[in-house]
């Protein structure tokens, strides 16, 4: 199985081996990103984990949006024998970092490379920042110098030449002490950098050991008694200190019946935990693959209509920004969230909230090119029968070619489905539909494709129909994706209109 590349010292210029964590069902969401974002080669994945090949830098690393966590691809093997006893185990571990140890080596180095490259960038970023400062300062004296020489111009003419005599020299000067600063600049700067890689020595590293066991390994061993046996081979193979509060260096490892990982946190902080959101509402790597789903193109009129705490919004706004979003709910205690999280992201301009129930929209047919919305799963904010006129209203509002990309529950999503194969929309003609993916609603007595005339009035044939008409209309269903919500697993599911609905 497929090991960290590239020679100590590279950095990643030959590519480097990472892996991702990913929500269970977010998968093939962080595989497309990879490939779109990083370049990446090499890209496969087992279930909960992405793994990857690609030479970006950690700038480019910090901007995965599907993804939990980072890591630096120390190992990946096959799992380790669970059948024999316990020490046999524990000695099948000490293996992990004794039988390769270049890979162990070859990983830290890489690591060690991506952070001075990335200090190395801040510091470039911090100077040219200091200059540009300094050169606007040197202008604005140079500026006031220059009136000052006018108004003194306009007063005593006779002395302009020795004014600009003067002008001049305190300009010189004012180069020689820049250059001489820049000079000075230039050398703490690598003396910073010296510093860094120092600091950094493998022989000064501290460590911590992380760790996850499940499937029979984890009923065999815990965490713990992992980690003093994984902690102990590291410190006598390598020398390293281990330290269980503020490590320099952090070793994570997951091992089950199916893998055997080994890698290192680039990031401390998750990658999901997104700093511009002040308060959580749907997880962020589930909102932002419900907006990669939707396609979303510069000039849009993207739809929440039922936002809660804007979360999806959020995600879009700030990957999509050329965009018109529009976010509504009916509770003023969500849309006050939402907005402090607007104000919080620096999006309140971006985004405008409504306070309207979701099945009346105040906006004309047709008028909107996508909508992005979790479905309430019922816990706290109900919906019992409601989700038909729920969707009949997002259809309406729809154009023709729109797209709709929804989160819903198991329930909703085997109502839907089930609704969708059993019955049919319904016009007042009463004639089927061909409509791909939906199926005919047949009376019970139907015999030899004959119907049977319904001797009941038009309004309670209407109300019969519009209870078990299908909630889809026109819309197509086009892609979907079961995903896990921790305790819960739910459905990522993509239609788009494909004609006037008539509604």
């Amino acid at each position: 199985m497929s090991e960290v590349r590239g020679e100590p010292g590279s950095g990643t210029e030959a590519g480097a081996r990472f892996f991702c964590t990913a929500g269970r069902g977010l998968e093939p969401f962080l595989m497309r990103e990879v490939r779109a974002r990083l370049a990446a080669t090499e890209v496969e994945y087992i279930s909960g984990k992405v793994f990857f090949t690609t030479c970006s830098d950690l700038n480019m690393l910090k901007k995965l949006k599907s993804a939990e966590r980072l890591f630096l691809l120390i190992k990946k093997q096959f799992p380790l024998i669970s059948s024999v006893s316990k020490g046999k185990l524990l000695n099948e571990m000490q293996r992990l970092i004794n039988e390769d140890p270049g890979s162990w080596l070859n990983a830290i180095s890489i690591w060690k490379n991506l952070l001075e490259l990335d200090a190395k960038k801040e510091k470039l970023s911090q100077r040219d920042d200091n200059q540009l400062k300094r050169k606007v300062g040197e202008n604005e004296i140079i500026i006031a110098k220059k009136l000052k020489i006018e108004q003194m111009q306009k007063i005593e003419e006779n002395r302009d030449c020795q004014l600009e005599k003067q002008i001049e020299e305190e300009t010189l000067e004012q180069r020689d002490f820049t250059t001489k600063s820049e000079n000075f600049q230039e050398e703490e700067f690598r003396n910073d950098i010296e510093k860094a890689i120092d600091t950094h020595n493998q022989k000064d590293l501290t460590f911590r050991v992380s760790c996850r066991c499940s499937g029979t390994i984890g009923k065999a061993l815990t965490a713990q008694e992992v980690g003093r046996v994984i902690g102990i081979a590291i410190m006598k193979h390598f020398g390293w200190k281990a330290d269980l509060r503020n490590p320099k260096l952090e070793i994570f490892i997951h091992l089950n019946d199916v893998y055997s990982v080994v890698g290192i946190p680039v990031f401390r902080v998750p990658l999901a935990s997104r700093a511009y959101i002040k308060t959580a509402g749907l997880r962020s790597t589930i909102a932002w693959a419900m907006a990669s789903l939707a396609d979303i193109k510069a000039g849009a009129f993207v739809l929440d209509p039922m936002c809660g705490l804007g979360t999806i919004l959020l995600e879009a706004a700030k990957e999509w920004p050329d965009v018109y979003y529009v976010g509504a709910d009916v509770s003023d205690s969500q849309l006050l969230g939402t907005w402090d999280n607007l104000k919080a992201a620096g999006l309140e301009d971006k985004i405008e909230l409504l306070k309207v129930s979701v099945i009346e929209l105040p906006l004309p047919s047709e008028s909107v090119d996508i909508i992005i919305s979790d479905i309430p799963f019922g816990k706290k904010f109900k919906l019992g029968k409601d989700i038909k006129s729920i969707l009949q209203e997002m259809e309406r509002v729809l154009h023709v070619g729109g797209t709709i990309v929804l989160l819903l529950s198991e329930d909703h999503h085997r109502r839907l489905t089930d609704c969708k194969e059993s019955s049919i929309p319904f016009n007042s003609k009463d004639s089927h539909t061909d409509e791909p993916g939906i199926k005919k609603c047949l009376n019970p007595e139907e015999k030899t494709g004959a119907s049977k005339i319904v001797s009941t009035s038009f309004e309670a044939r209407n109300h019969e129909f519009l209870d078990r008409m299908s909630p889809f209309g026109s819309l197509v269903p086009v892609e979907c994706y079961k995903v896990s919500l921790g305790k819960t697993d739910a459905f990522i599911c993509k239609y788009e209109k494909s004609h006037s609905s008539g509604l």
